[in-house]
């Protein structure tokens, strides 16, 4: 006996649209005009860009010249996934309080069951329109609104609001139960985003979702098995995905109201620490722990100050309360004081991390966390930069590659960026083990106690054979290499041009050279 075949349930859904979301979240955190061309770039690539670049010819794919030359007055930003979703996180929070159960999609589109709120508000119109009123009120007037009978068909409805003929109509686009399947069918191929399905699928003389649509589930499925049988459904108007709720986050940051507002230091880190030690017990009953902290702290006068800080291991009470006290008193990376008293001081866990990843060993952390504590002890006594940590950054001298940051920071972006430049003319390794604050004046000279020089062509005047180290006499040169050349902006007449040269004296010790406008400095030694 055949089994039977189950059809496909539907589920009505409410799929709510903002168009050109990244493009929002970037014009709201870099406050700029609606109407201003702007163009989200990543990987040297148009990722996204705004109405009024469009107009100008900007679209995605192009290369940043490309774009530029198009639209002159373009804004070029980086893109941030981060912040697409960091933006939408307040509009969801506002629709989830008149409407729970929402999925999100990705930031910018987010579903919901429409049966709920149908019953609830009178019909599927009525709820959209609650919808649309609540996003106009945080300034969202753009959005789009799709109803169906899967979330396939609703984002597509929501999308193809653009093209009612009404322009004053809400951007609402309601599809009767049983005909998304008709309302899919005039799609092309490419809205199912399998390209090697759509490729195929063409060869066999299909050209739209209507024309895969008609053919049985069962063909499809054996011919073109488990993602084509998937990809059928879509286009059926019967999507396989149900809608998700989004369980929403806990709220584990710790907000402290002063009043009255607190001018001294000690009075509030002496208030927050009971806060800080729950905000930590907290993460902890959560299995969680935080490795990176924001401190927004807020005075009466309306001031704002707001620093996220990061800790090699994580944070408890007494590290968090050291943040905020240093934010309060600034140091030579930041100028966060505030000239009048704190009213409000909030802590939000910005990166948290299962504790099972921190947990101790068998036999405890040993001789780390001795480390980790000792250097925590010192920083909150002498202040946030009294401990550094050596980075190594991007340069062709020596001393332009060791950064120092504070203990527990991470590198700051300017550092990251210039270890991914290639740097002609930098030094490969081995790198000596001791460079020097400032190169030290040396003399190198040959047989003849002459001074060795390197003329127009690139060429040692002379063989190198005598040496005055610093803090030595002169010695030996037993052996020697180089020159090589470094020139820096040869295009300016602020350039410089100098000469790099190893050389070995008689003691065995070995020297890195520069030879600059004829005069002998000692950049570093091998030890």
């Amino acid at each position: 006996m055949r089994p039977q075949t189950v059809a496909p349930t539907t589920t009505r859904t409410m799929v709510l649209w903002c168009p050109d979301w990244p493009i929002t979240a970037a014009l709201r955190e870099h406050n700029l005009p609606a109407e201003h061309p702007v163009a989200l770039i990543e990987k040297g690539e148009v990722f996204a860009c705004s109405p009024s670049a469009r107009e100008q010819g900007v679209k995605r794919g192009l290369r940043v010249r490309e774009a530029q030359a198009r639209c002159t007055t373009l804004a070029v930003l980086s893109y941030d996934p981060a912040l697409d979703a960091r933006a939408f996180e307040p509009v969801i929070a506002a629709l989830e309080k008149i409407m729970p159960g929402m999925q999100l999609v990705r930031p910018g589109l987010c579903a919901l069951r429409a049966k709920g709120p149908a019953r609830y508000y009178g019909s599927e119109d009525h709820a959209a329109a609650v919808l649309l009123k609540a996003l106009a009120a945080i300034g969202l007037t753009a959005a789009r609104i799709g109803v169906a009978d899967s979330p396939f068909a609703a984002e597509h409805a929501a999308r193809a609001t653009q093209f009612l003929e009404d322009s004053g109509a809400d951007p609402v686009w309601i599809i009767p139960p049983g005909e998304s399947a008709a309302f899919l069918s005039s799609f092309p191929l490419e809205v199912l985003e399998e390209p090697t399905l759509a490729v195929l699928l063409r060869r066999l003389g299909i050209r739209s979702l209507g024309d895969f649509a008609a053919l049985t589930r069962a063909d499809v499925r054996n011919r073109f098995g488990a993602e084509g049988a998937v990809a059928h459904l879509k286009a059926s108007g019967v999507d396989h995905h149900s809608v998700v709720e989004r369980k929403p986050p806990a709220e584990l940051d710790v907000v402290v109201h002063c009043e009255p507002p607190l001018t001294r230091i000690d009075e509030l880190t002496f208030t927050l620490r009971l806060s800080t030690e729950n905000f930590v017990d907290r993460l902890r009953d959560a299995g969680l722990v935080c490795t990176a902290l924001v401190v927004r702290l807020q005075s009466e006068s309306g001031e704002e100050s707001e620093r996220r800080w990061q800790h090699p291991r994580w944070f408890d009470a007494e590290d968090a309360l050291d943040r905020v006290r240093w934010q309060l008193q600034g140091s030579g990376d930041i100028e966060h004081g505030l000239s009048s008293g704190i009213s409000r001081v909030q802590i939000v866990p910005d990166t948290v991390e299962d504790l099972s990843d921190h947990a101790d060993g068998l036999w405890g952390t040993g001789p780390d966390a001795n480390i980790h504590h000792g250097l925590a002890r010192v920083q909150s006594m002498l202040g946030h930069g009294a401990v550094l940590t050596a980075m190594v950054a991007g340069g062709r001298m020596l001393t332009d590659r060791r950064v120092y940051i504070p203990w527990g920071d991470p590198p700051s972006e300017a550092v990251a960026k210039s270890r991914e430049l290639p740097w002609p003319g930098n030094l490969p390794g081995p790198v000596p083990a001791t460079v020097f604050d400032k190169p030290h004046p040396v003399l190198v000279l040959d047989c003849a106690g002459n001074s060795v020089d390197v003329d127009e062509r690139g060429l040692l005047t002379a063989v190198p054979a005598l040496l005055s180290a610093p803090l030595s006499t002169r010695l030996e040169v037993s052996s020697w290499a180089g020159p090589w050349p470094i020139t820096e902006r040869w295009w300016d007449s602020s350039g410089r041009t100098l000469n790099r040269f190893q050389v070995v004296d008689e003691s065995g010790t070995a020297w890195l050279l520069l030879l600059e406008d004829h005069r002998w400095w000692a950049e570093a030694s091998y030890d």
